[in-house]
């Protein structure tokens, strides 16, 4: 499952943030602010008809991502606490 797939209020881990093509300067920022493996993620909101963008809570820090931002991070399952 990807973070880009989880409905409002569902909490996961993250697995990994994949690269889309080598050297993907979104992904390398993801890790940089959080987004690495064993670390809890809540979606906290997501804009209307399913668009842009879903604000996501890593620790006590909330982020907007793009779908296509969010669609880089694996999850390992959509209801860990």
């Amino acid at each position: 499952m990807r973070l880009s797939e989880l409905e409002k209020g569902a909490s996961a881990v993250v697995r990994a943030v994949e690269d889309v093509h080598a050297g993907d300067p979104i992904a390398r920022r993801l890790r940089e602010l959080g987004f690495v493996d064993g670390e809890p993620v809540r979606v906290v909101a997501l804009a209307p008809l399913g668009g842009d963008p879903v604000l996501v809570q890593v620790g006590y820090t909330r982020f907007a991502l793009r779908r296509s931002e969010a669609a880089r991070v694996r999850l390992v399952n959509g209801d860990a606490t």
